[in-house]
């Protein structure tokens, strides 16, 4: 009997996963207050009744998008962290590991970019300002460590260099598609040839 049921099991948890697919594309076209229940069951293919015996509400399903999304992502940062590499490549591997998560969770990656400064003021959502915080403090004190060991130029401004590199790096979600022509990992190795050639310290010319 119990050999019967994994794989109802199985199936209502690959459902479910599809309905989060669906709504996540969903929430990044048309933004979380536009859309509702219904838009959602349509895209699914469904009634919005029955979308309603998988999750209880639309902030339920964007909750679990994110929380997904965050819990991989800093599943990959902080074995980056404690890896003891030096602040060169710890950037690089953080800057590969973002655009991974891009790959794995476009989707996902749009909605936090344009909706978790809104969201965030909500309770329900206040993990997104924790995640935020700590995003913060692992790319600055990344920075910082670089510009103390000399790694990175002295004249380094490393809030505006956090800034800048955050914001290019998640803007990616707006313009990649998975399966592309790049793999994350090209793309990392592409932006990073640009971004480091102009915060490394340059051995001098001699004479």
């Amino acid at each position: 009997m119990p050999t019967k049921k994994k794989p109802q099991v199985t199936a209502a948890a690959a459902r479910r996963g599809e309905l989060l697919t669906t709504a996540a594309e969903v929430f990044a076209e048309h933004g979380y207050n536009a859309t509702t229940v219904r838009r959602i069951a349509d895209h699914a293919g469904m009634l919005a009744g029955s979308l309603y015996y998988h999750f209880d509400s639309k902030e339920s399903m964007l909750e679990e998008i994110l929380r997904t999304f965050l819990d991989e992502l800093w599943d990959g940062y902080d074995t980056v962290l404690a890896s003891g590499l030096g602040p060169r490549e710890t950037l690089e591997a953080l800057v590969t590991e973002s655009f991974r998560e891009i790959d794995r969770h476009r989707a996902a990656v749009a909605i936090y970019q344009k909706e978790s400064r809104q969201l965030a003021a909500q309770d329900r959502f206040a993990f997104l300002a924790d995640s935020q915080r700590r995003f913060e403090k692992a790319w600055l004190s990344t920075l910082e460590r670089g510009v103390a060991e000399r790694v990175f130029r002295a004249d380094l401004d490393v809030r505006l260099t956090y800034r800048f590199v955050r914001d290019t790096v998640w803007v990616a979600a707006s313009w990649y598609r998975p399966g592309g022509q790049h793999s994350p990992e090209e793309i990392a190795r592409q932006y990073l040839s640009m971004v480091l050639d102009g915060i490394a310290v340059r051995d001098e010319q001699t004479g």
